[in-house]
């Protein structure tokens, strides 16, 4: 296992919050220190120690933006050429039990797919999320008044539920969401690689989000936090039980009998990517570790908690996506180094000047309407950055195709710094 840090429980706690917090109370700071690191950096400017704990969280009054009120929320469009198709499976692997209630009756996950829609397909637009989990993760960062509820549940996702997709297999990338923050977080991301031809499944992991809806008007909520919390696990435990949702995901989506009656004739087998914000990247190193048919991953700005296999990933390709201060070679993060060294075959380590913690997901759409702390780089352009890099990983490793940008520093995006340790 990767060495433990003094204040790594109080970083992943602050994770698990919500979203961007810049600190975390003394009682969570102190708790369970034997965790590893899972950085939840500050903004640009303002980055301090994680091991501070005299500060409170951030709190943000009901209808203290003029910005949530006057400005449309919505994340920016896609930027491949395909409409893009969604729908939502209910899954429930009831072959082990669940880590963090094992009183459940199965693992149980929710999984968005968006997937290239055919050109005449028809839908109704797809939220971003129900009320409920729009309630419970904005009020984690103290956003409780329902007109801002509404406005993120009601988010447009450029998304036809339930449409028909492009002819055609597709390749398949797997995401996984930071701790505490739901899989809709991620959406931009999947929206934008489903109109570039890929089939994208973004999980909810059981028990580890502000709040996930599942069928019979359930809502799960974060059990794995207070476990964490209390000392009775660690964070190797949650990339463990995030490897097998993983597998099981896959063999439900690419085995005999597809849990998506489009996944057969859509989902190219031979083809699957993965990648993770926060520890859902480090879960992407675990599941690759653990899984063969995971052909190549990606972490974006997730500490890694424990060493890869003698073999590192088997020479699978690996891209590092992250913080410039916290996860530069020698920075804080020392797992980013351990882990490089460990990686065999094709790898980058790129980090994004005035990037926060919540740069890599839909974070910045979201902090900059409620008048939250972020990074100074804009939101459309940390979007942009991260859009343009997964794409451009994906499909050199996925679909074969060179791709200039990953040879060095590129003009487009002055913000991104190749590492060379």
């Amino acid at each position: 296992m990767i060495k433990p840090t003094r204040a790594a429980a109080a970083a992943l706690l602050a994770c698990a919050v919500a979203l961007p917090l810049t600190a975390l109370p003394a009682s969570a700071a102190t708790a369970a220190p034997a965790l590893t690191p899972v950085p939840a950096p500050a903004p640009s400017g303002a980055h301090s120690s994680p091991a501070a704990s005299s500060v409170t969280p951030v709190s943000i009054a009901a209808g203290s933006s003029p910005r949530a009120a006057s400005v449309p929320l919505e994340l920016p469009a896609p930027t491949g050429r395909s409409g893009v198709g969604g729908t939502i499976v209910h899954l429930v692997d009831r072959s082990r039990p669940d880590p963090w209630v094992p009183a459940a009756d199965g693992r149980e996950l929710m999984v968005t797919l968006h997937y290239p829609a055919a050109r005449r397909a028809s839908g109704r637009p797809a939220p971003y999320a129900t009320e409920e989990e729009a309630r419970l993760l904005l009020s984690g960062v103290g956003v409780t008044d329902p007109g801002s509820v509404r406005a993120l549940a009601g988010m447009g996702t450029y998304t036809a539920t339930d449409a028909r997709p492009a002819p055609g297999r597709h390749p398949l990338v797997v995401l996984s969401p930071g701790f505490g923050v739901p899989r809709f977080t991620l959406t931009n991301v999947a929206v934008d690689l489903a109109s570039r031809g890929y089939v994208v499944a973004s999980v909810d992991h059981a028990y580890e989000t502000s709040g996930t809806a599942v069928p019979g008007g359930r809502i799960l909520t974060c059990a794995a936090c207070t476990a964490l919390e209390e000392g009775r696990a660690e964070g190797r435990d949650v990339t463990a039980a995030r490897a097998a949702d993983v597998r099981f995901v896959l063999d439900r989506l690419t085995g005999p009998r597809p849990a998506w009656r489009y996944a057969a004739r859509a989902i190219d087998r031979s083809r699957i990517g993965m990648a993770g914000h926060s520890i859902g990247g480090a879960s992407a190193a675990t599941a690759m570790a653990a899984d063969r048919r995971v052909d190549a991953g990606v972490n974006m700005d997730g500490s890694f908690w424990e060493a890869l296999p003698a073999d590192g990933l088997g020479g699978r390709p690996f891209l590092f996506l992250g913080t410039d201060e916290f996860h530069r070679p020698g920075g804080e993060d020392t797992s980013w180094d351990e882990t490089w060294r460990a990686l065999g075959g094709w790898k980058r380590w790129l980090t994004v000047s005035g990037s926060d913690h919540f740069s890599f997901s839909d974070g910045p759409v979201i902090q900059h309407h409620f008048g939250l702390p972020a990074g100074p780089i804009p939101a459309g352009r940390a979007l942009g950055v991260t859009r343009a890099y997964l794409a451009a990983f994906f499909d050199e490793h996925l679909r074969g195709r060179p791709q200039a940008l990953l040879n060095g520093p590129s003009a487009e995006h002055p913000e991104v710094v190749f590492q060379h340790p």
